[in-house]
Protein backbone atom coordinates (compact mmCIF):
# COMPACT_ATOMS: atom_id res chain seq x y z
CA UNK A 1 0.00 0.00 0.00
CA UNK A 2 2.78 2.41 0.91
CA UNK A 3 4.53 1.85 -2.46
CA UNK A 4 1.31 2.54 -4.40
CA UNK A 5 0.45 5.68 -2.46
CA UNK A 6 3.82 7.18 -3.36
CA UNK A 7 3.22 6.83 -7.12
CA UNK A 8 1.10 9.97 -7.25
CA UNK A 9 3.88 12.13 -5.89
CA UNK A 10 6.49 10.60 -8.18
CA UNK A 11 4.41 11.24 -11.29
CA UNK A 12 3.51 14.81 -10.31
CA UNK A 13 0.40 16.74 -11.25
CA UNK A 14 -1.20 15.95 -14.57
CA UNK A 15 -0.95 18.59 -17.30
CA UNK A 16 -4.04 19.88 -19.07
CA UNK A 17 -4.62 18.15 -22.41
CA UNK A 18 -3.09 19.80 -25.46
CA UNK A 19 -5.38 21.51 -27.94
CA UNK A 20 -4.44 20.28 -31.42
CA UNK A 21 -5.03 22.66 -34.32
CA UNK A 22 -5.19 21.93 -38.05
CA UNK A 23 -3.97 24.30 -40.70
CA UNK A 24 -6.81 24.90 -43.16
CA UNK A 25 -5.77 27.75 -45.44
CA UNK A 26 -8.26 29.17 -47.88
CA UNK A 27 -6.75 29.31 -51.34
CA UNK A 28 -7.90 32.21 -53.49
CA UNK A 29 -9.03 31.31 -57.01
CA UNK A 30 -6.02 30.39 -59.16
CA UNK A 31 -4.82 33.04 -61.59
CA UNK A 32 -5.95 32.50 -65.18
CA UNK A 33 -3.47 30.80 -67.44
CA UNK A 34 -2.80 27.70 -69.46
CA UNK A 35 -2.44 24.25 -67.93
CA UNK A 36 1.23 23.20 -67.79
CA UNK A 37 2.25 19.81 -69.14
CA UNK A 38 4.95 19.02 -66.61
CA UNK A 39 5.12 17.21 -63.26
CA UNK A 40 6.31 18.75 -60.00
CA UNK A 41 7.81 17.21 -56.87
CA UNK A 42 7.46 19.17 -53.62
CA UNK A 43 10.51 18.78 -51.36
CA UNK A 44 10.25 18.82 -47.58
CA UNK A 45 10.71 22.46 -46.54
CA UNK A 46 13.92 23.47 -44.79
CA UNK A 47 13.66 25.53 -41.61
CA UNK A 48 15.40 26.29 -38.33
CA UNK A 49 15.30 23.77 -35.50
CA UNK A 50 13.10 26.09 -33.42
CA UNK A 51 10.37 26.00 -36.11
CA UNK A 52 10.78 22.29 -36.98
CA UNK A 53 8.18 21.27 -34.43
CA UNK A 54 4.50 20.66 -33.77
CA UNK A 55 4.54 23.64 -31.41
CA UNK A 56 2.93 26.95 -32.44
CA UNK A 57 5.73 29.50 -32.36
CA UNK A 58 5.54 33.08 -31.15
CA UNK A 59 8.06 35.88 -31.10
CA UNK A 60 8.30 38.70 -28.55
CA UNK A 61 11.12 41.01 -29.54
CA UNK A 62 14.15 38.74 -29.89
CA UNK A 63 12.65 35.96 -27.72
CA UNK A 64 11.17 32.87 -29.37
CA UNK A 65 8.57 30.90 -27.41
CA UNK A 66 5.55 28.63 -27.98
CA UNK A 67 1.91 28.77 -27.00
CA UNK A 68 1.22 26.66 -23.91
CA UNK A 69 -1.09 23.65 -24.21
CA UNK A 70 -1.49 24.06 -28.01
CA UNK A 71 0.13 22.45 -31.00
CA UNK A 72 -0.28 21.80 -34.73
CA UNK A 73 -1.62 18.44 -35.93
CA UNK A 74 1.83 17.64 -37.40
CA UNK A 75 5.26 19.23 -37.70
CA UNK A 76 5.41 22.55 -39.56
CA UNK A 77 7.44 21.21 -42.55
CA UNK A 78 5.06 18.29 -43.11
CA UNK A 79 2.01 20.55 -42.84
CA UNK A 80 3.41 23.12 -45.27
CA UNK A 81 4.52 20.41 -47.72
CA UNK A 82 1.02 18.85 -47.69
CA UNK A 83 -0.64 22.23 -48.14
CA UNK A 84 1.67 23.04 -51.08
CA UNK A 85 0.65 19.81 -52.82
CA UNK A 86 -3.02 20.61 -52.20
CA UNK A 87 -2.63 24.21 -53.46
CA UNK A 88 -1.15 22.99 -56.76
CA UNK A 89 -3.84 20.32 -57.11
CA UNK A 90 -6.61 22.84 -56.47
CA UNK A 91 -5.18 25.19 -59.11
CA UNK A 92 -6.20 22.66 -61.77
CA UNK A 93 -3.33 23.92 -63.91
CA UNK A 94 -0.67 21.23 -63.48
CA UNK A 95 -0.33 17.75 -64.95
CA UNK A 96 0.80 16.12 -61.68
CA UNK A 97 2.18 17.14 -58.30
CA UNK A 98 3.33 15.03 -55.33
CA UNK A 99 5.66 14.98 -52.37
CA UNK A 100 9.26 14.36 -53.41
CA UNK A 101 9.26 11.21 -51.27
CA UNK A 102 6.42 9.75 -53.40
CA UNK A 103 8.92 8.87 -56.12
CA UNK A 104 7.15 10.75 -58.94
CA UNK A 105 9.27 11.21 -62.05
CA UNK A 106 9.17 14.99 -61.89
CA UNK A 107 10.27 17.52 -64.47
CA UNK A 108 10.93 20.02 -61.67
CA UNK A 109 11.34 20.03 -57.90
CA UNK A 110 10.07 22.89 -55.76
CA UNK A 111 12.17 23.53 -52.67
CA UNK A 112 11.24 25.96 -49.92
CA UNK A 113 13.00 27.42 -46.92
CA UNK A 114 10.63 28.61 -44.20
CA UNK A 115 12.24 31.69 -42.67
CA UNK A 116 9.32 32.86 -40.53
CA UNK A 117 6.24 30.95 -39.40
CA UNK A 118 5.24 32.58 -36.16
CA UNK A 119 3.02 35.01 -34.30
CA UNK A 120 4.87 38.26 -33.64
CA UNK A 121 3.90 40.41 -30.65
CA UNK A 122 4.62 44.13 -30.31
CA UNK A 123 3.43 44.06 -26.69
CA UNK A 124 2.02 41.47 -24.28
CA UNK A 125 -1.64 42.48 -24.49
CA UNK A 126 -2.11 43.14 -28.20
CA UNK A 127 -3.19 40.62 -30.82
CA UNK A 128 -0.15 39.36 -32.76
CA UNK A 129 0.76 39.66 -36.41
CA UNK A 130 1.23 36.30 -38.14
CA UNK A 131 4.25 36.20 -40.46
CA UNK A 132 4.82 33.50 -43.08
CA UNK A 133 8.03 34.04 -45.04
CA UNK A 134 9.38 31.44 -47.50
CA UNK A 135 12.14 31.36 -50.10
CA UNK A 136 11.07 29.13 -52.99
CA UNK A 137 13.27 27.64 -55.71
CA UNK A 138 12.42 25.66 -58.82
CA UNK A 139 15.09 23.05 -59.55
CA UNK A 140 15.73 21.21 -62.80
CA UNK A 141 16.28 17.41 -62.60
CA UNK A 142 20.06 17.79 -62.15
CA UNK A 143 19.63 20.37 -59.40
CA UNK A 144 20.20 23.58 -61.36
CA UNK A 145 18.13 26.51 -60.05
CA UNK A 146 15.64 27.57 -62.72
CA UNK A 147 14.11 30.43 -60.68
CA UNK A 148 13.94 31.71 -57.11
CA UNK A 149 11.43 33.92 -55.32
CA UNK A 150 10.78 35.14 -51.78
CA UNK A 151 7.13 35.04 -50.69
CA UNK A 152 6.12 36.88 -47.50
CA UNK A 153 2.57 37.25 -46.22
CA UNK A 154 1.19 38.61 -42.98
CA UNK A 155 -2.20 38.55 -41.28
CA UNK A 156 -3.31 40.28 -38.10
CA UNK A 157 -4.99 38.02 -35.55
CA UNK A 158 -8.46 39.29 -34.59
CA UNK A 159 -7.76 38.67 -30.89
CA UNK A 160 -4.98 37.59 -28.55
CA UNK A 161 -6.17 33.97 -28.40
CA UNK A 162 -4.89 30.74 -29.92
CA UNK A 163 -8.01 30.15 -32.10
CA UNK A 164 -7.67 33.69 -33.53
CA UNK A 165 -3.95 33.12 -34.11
CA UNK A 166 -4.67 29.85 -35.96
CA UNK A 167 -7.25 31.60 -38.15
CA UNK A 168 -4.67 34.26 -39.03
CA UNK A 169 -2.10 31.53 -39.83
CA UNK A 170 -4.66 30.04 -42.25
CA UNK A 171 -5.06 33.43 -43.94
CA UNK A 172 -1.32 34.21 -44.22
CA UNK A 173 -0.36 30.69 -45.31
CA UNK A 174 -3.17 30.56 -47.90
CA UNK A 175 -1.97 33.80 -49.47
CA UNK A 176 1.68 32.65 -49.41
CA UNK A 177 0.88 29.31 -51.05
CA UNK A 178 -1.28 30.98 -53.69
CA UNK A 179 1.67 33.24 -54.48
CA UNK A 180 4.05 30.28 -54.78
CA UNK A 181 1.65 28.40 -57.08
CA UNK A 182 1.11 31.40 -59.38
CA UNK A 183 4.84 32.17 -59.51
CA UNK A 184 5.89 28.54 -60.13
CA UNK A 185 3.40 28.03 -62.95
CA UNK A 186 4.62 31.16 -64.72
CA UNK A 187 8.37 30.95 -63.92
CA UNK A 188 9.11 27.34 -64.93
CA UNK A 189 9.66 27.03 -68.68
CA UNK A 190 8.46 23.96 -70.61
CA UNK A 191 11.06 21.28 -69.78
CA UNK A 192 13.37 19.95 -72.46
CA UNK A 193 12.32 16.39 -73.31
CA UNK A 194 14.72 13.81 -74.66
Amino acid sequence: MLALSGCGTLLGPSNPPLQIYRLRPNFPPPPPGPRVSWQLAIARPELSQTLDSERIALLRGATMDYYADAQWSDTVPRLVQSQLVQAFEESGRILAVARESAGVRADYTLTTEIRDFNAQYNDENSAPLIVVDMEAKILAPRGAVVAAQNIRQTAAAAANSVPAVVAAFDQALGAALAGIVAWTLSAAPPPARS
